[in-house]
């Protein structure tokens, strides 16, 4: 459990502002995609979650006055952090909010997407967006997508287990957690305490947009220098960030051949590049970037070792790691897990998330909003959409 684990999506659609009609989309979205209809469950004999599907829609839908003339506009980004500023109850409430006004001309409407971590990630959100606005703007009727999430860890390529080091930590937190006796922590202790937190710890949101000429120019650059665009944005952050180590998030859909094309739930991981010395030229820095980025990808340990350590990791224990390492649980096992494997404790660390690029007639712009991981200062979200890259800063 780990607070405040929301991230948005803000598009502007080339269609007629419609009160009725989004109301229509999304409960035909909603019939689509089983988890737009879930809520948590709780099993207390197996101390397991789940999602519990009912027979409704239980997307939030909130039709505001006003104009957007664009996506990182203040009354969005208000209307953003507004929703993220709680913990939502998901035994109650569901986990997808959706925000709309008037884009700024008749023709235009303004969506704002805030996404529970538990419904998807980066990717399968901006699938879902998509998907909304193809629906909205030319009546494609969204198709029904059955979901199949990692089950067990034998979901898991071969090759990705866990090493000898990591596994003797998992099974010496696993071991001192049972020797502790612990009643598993509720989820409304949980809740009450991640309000607690969130409202100590505000997040604040930075944009920067890269476009037109600047962005041909990049792009060109990096093509030259055998670079991709998201080399340099780690490169940039980096350099301006003074960062040593950078978090990177990835989708996995196409490595796991129980991937239901078009489901939500979260399939992505993350893992570390790590770059002690650099000078303050991006394109050099980039080209280190590169090297690493490309050994990471190779090494499928590297790939799932988060992944692994979460199928293999007690439930309980798991659950409590963060208010543990906020010593709000007295646990050492927790504590041990939550300081050493997250940095719960003490974040510092940086990250970025990369959606990739887009074309599309129907969106004409749209920003991913990242999450405010506590284990992380400072994450950067990307999204070109339309020869238009925007950048959010998420910093704590």
């Amino acid at each position: 459990m780990c607070p405040n684990m929301y991230f948005g999506i803000a598009a502007i659609v080339n269609a007629e502002y419609d009160k009725e009609k989004i109301k229509d989309v999304v409960g035909k979205t909603s019939r689509a995609h089983p988890f737009l209809k879930a809520t948590l469950g709780f099993e207390e004999t197996a101390n397991r979650y789940f999602y519990d599907v009912q027979d409704s829609s239980k997307v939030s839908l909130a039709v505001c006055e006003g104009d957007i003339l664009d996506v990182n506009s203040p009354v969005v980004m208000k209307e953003y952090e507004r929703l993220i500023s709680r913990d939502w109850n998901l035994f109650e409430e569901g986990m997808l909010k959706i925000v709309t006004w008037k884009g700024g001309s008749p023709d235009k409407t303004c969506f704002l997407f805030v996404f529970h971590h538990l419904l998807a990630d980066g990717r399968g959100a901006l699938a879902l967006v998509r998907e909304i606005a193809d629906c909205y703007a030319k009546d494609a009727a969204p198709k029904f997508a059955e979901e199949k999430l990692i089950s067990s860890k034998a979901d898991f390529p071969e090759g990705s287990e866990l090493s000898f080091v990591s596994r003797y930590f998992v099974n010496k937190a696993n071991r001192l957690w049972t020797r502790e006796n612990h009643k598993a922590l509720s989820y409304n202790e949980y809740n009450k305490f991640a309000d607690e937190f969130t409202n100590l710890h505000p997040v604040t949101h930075s944009f920067e947009i890269i476009e037109g000429e600047q962005l041909s120019a990049l792009v060109a650059e990096c093509k030259n220098k055998e670079l991709t665009v998201n080399d340099f944005l780690l490169a940039k952050m980096f350099v301006e960030e003074k960062a040593d180590k950078i978090i990177i998030a990835r989708d996995l859909r196409e490595d796991l051949s129980f991937y239901s094309p078009a489901s939500l739930g979260n399939y992505s991981t993350a893992f570390s590049i790590n770059l002690k010395k650099k000078s303050a030229d991006k394109i050099a820095v980039a080209k280190e970037v590169h090297k690493s980025v490309q050994k990471s990808l190779k090494n499928i340990k590297s790939q799932y070792l988060v992944l692994q350590c979460y199928a293999e990791l007690n439930p309980a224990l798991l659950d409590a790691s963060f208010m543990a390492a906020q010593e709000r649980f007295n646990s050492k096992a927790a504590a041990f897990v939550g300081k050493l494997f997250f940095g719960y404790d003490n974040p510092k660390g940086f990250s970025i998330t990369n959606l990739g690029k887009i074309s599309s007639d129907v969106i004409d712009s749209a920003c991913f909003i990242p999450p405010a991981s506590p284990a992380i200062r400072k994450t950067w979200g990307a999204l070109t959409v339309n020869g238009r890259l925007v950048i959010c800063s998420s910093e704590r």
